[in-house]
C-alpha cells in the first residue's frame, strides 16, 4: 500500500476503544486476525462492537477485506456464522479456487490452486447472497459479497510474524493437540515465505485496484 501511495491508519481494536478516524469515511477497511475466536464475546466484549461496525460498513457499501478472524467476523456481520472447523489448519495447506473464484478480479489469478499459510481452528459459513471463491479440504477459504471479501488464509503474514507464531505455538491448545512439529514448520516456512509474500502483495494490489472499480 505504501508503494502505491496509499495512506492507511492502524487500529488495534483489542487495545484501543476509539479508532483513529471514523471507519465510515475510509475508502476501504481491512480486518485482520487475532488469538481469540469469533465467539469469544464474553472474554472480549469489543468483538460485538466490531461485528456491529462491520454490519454498518456492509450496509454503506464500504469496500472490506477480512483475513482469518477478520473473515469470520465479516461473515457473521453479513448473516453467516463462525464455528469450530472439523480440524485445525496450521501450517501450509492446499487451497482450490472455485469456478466463480477463477473469474474474481482479486483471487482469479491464483486458479486452479495454491498453497497457503494457515493458522486457524474456526471456519466461516457462507453468508446469504455471497459467493464461494475458494475452499480447502477442511473449510471454505474465500468469499465475496458485493464490495466485501473474506479470506481464511494468511496472505498478510510476514516472516517475522510467522516465526513468532511458530515460536509461541505452545500457547495455542489446538496446535499442541494436533502435535505440531515447530522445527518442520520453520523449515517449510523459511523456504516458502518469500514466494508467499509476493503472492500476498499481488493480492493486496488487486484489491486496491478493485476498490476503484467499486467506487
Amino acid at each position: 500500500m505504501r508503494s502505491r501511495g496509499v495512506e492507511h491508519d492502524i487500529w488495534m481494536r483489542a487495545e484501543q476503544d476509539r479508532p483513529p478516524g471514523d471507519p465510515r469515511d475510509y475508502d476501504a477497511v481491512l480486518v485482520f486476525g487475532g488469538a481469540m475466536h469469533a465467539d469469544h464475546e464474553e472474554r472480549h466484549p469489543w468483538l460485538a462492537d466490531e461485528k456491529a461496525m462491520l454490519r454498518e460498513l456492509l450496509d454503506r457499501g464500504v469496500p472490506l477485506l477480512g483475513v482469518c478472524l477478520g473473515s469470520q467476523l465479516l461473515a457473521e456481520a453479513a448473516g453467516g456464522s463462525a464455528r469450530r472447523a472439523s480440524a485445525p489448519e496450521i501450517g501450509w495447506h492446499e487451497v482450490d479456487v472455485t469456478a466463480e473464484g477463477a473469474r474474481d478480479p482479486v483471487l482469479g489469478s491464483l486458479t486452479p490452486r495454491f498453497t497457503a499459510f494457515q493458522w486457524h481452528s474456526y471456519e466461516f459459513t457462507l453468508p446469504p447472497g455471497a459467493t464461494c471463491l475458494a475452499r480447502s479440504d477442511v473449510c471454505l477459504q474465500a468469499f465475496r459479497l458485493d464490495n466485501a471479501m473474506g479470506i481464511q488464509f494468511h496472505a498478510e503474514v510476514s516472516p517475522k510474524d510467522a516465526q513468532a507464531w511458530i515460536d509461541d505455538y505452545h500457547s495455542d491448545e489446538d496446535a499442541v493437540r494436533i502435535g505440531l512439529d515447530p522445527d518442520a514448520l520453520r523449515r517449510r516456512t523459511h523456504s516458502s515465505i518469500e514466494q508467499w509474500n509476493e503472492l500476498g502483495r499481488a493480492l493486496c494490489a488487486r484489491f486496491l485496484e478493485a476498490i476503484h472499480r467499486w467506487a
